[in-house]
This record gives structure tokens, C-alpha cells and sequence, in this order.
């Protein structure tokens, strides 16, 4: 299997996941979102993203907070775009570490 090449994913999509699990989204519930989607076992999609099924299982589940270099890694694995990644494991940071503040990214241009 392999996952489908789908550019870059809207906030839109984010609120969709939302509703349909009646949760935040999180990297993980994330993650596993799209692991479902494509229809892969949990063995499966650890081993296209690099790590044990174990460790996906912690993350799917909330039990493990995802680095923002691991965040952008997983998505370039995927073919998504980083952003959203990035900003998921942000948030899921400031969650755990009960602060209630919001993550907005904005990518940063180089200059010439």
C-alpha cells in the first residue's frame, strides 16, 4: 500500500475530524485518521513513518507527544505539507502542559 499523494490539507479538514470524532485533533487522532483511511494496519503505517508500532500506538492514543522535528518528518513521509503537523505537535505540547493557548504557523520566507 501506499498513501495517496494529497497536497496540502485545509483547516477545513481539520474541523471535519473534529466533528466526526466529537474531540480536539491531535497529532495522533490525526495520524490515525489518515492510517485508517488508507486502510493500513498500525504495523504497516509504523514502518512507512519509521517507528515501532508500539510508539504509533502511544501516539494514536495520547500517550506520547510528538517532537516538531518527528511532526514534520511524518509528514514528508506522508506527502503532506508540514504545516499542519507542526502545528498539531505544538499544540499537543501546550495541552499537555496545561496551558491554554492556540498555535497558529505561518511559514516564515527566507530573504533574498
Amino acid at each position: 500500500m501506499s498513501i495517496k499523494k494529497v497536497g496540502d490539507m485545509s483547516d477545513k479538514s481539520l474541523t471535519i475530524l473534529k466533528n466526526l470524532t466529537g474531540r480536539s485533533v491531535t497529532l495522533g487522532s490525526f495520524l490515525w485518521s489518515i492510517r485508517e483511511c488508507e486502510e493500513f494496519s498500525q504495523v504497516e503505517f509504523a514502518k512507512l513513518l519509521g517507528v515501532s508500532k508500539q510508539y504509533l500506538c502511544d501516539i494514536e492514543n495520547g500517550r506520547r507527544v510528538v517532537s516538531v522535528k518527528a511532526a514534520a518528518e511524518f509528514a514528508a513521509k506522508l506527502n503532506y505539507s508540514a504545516k499542519h503537523f507542526v502545528r498539531l505537535a505544538l499544540q499537543d505540547e501546550l495541552n499537555k502542559a496545561g496551558l491554554h493557548f492556540a498555535v497558529e504557523i505561518h511559514l516564515h520566507k527566507q530573504a533574498a
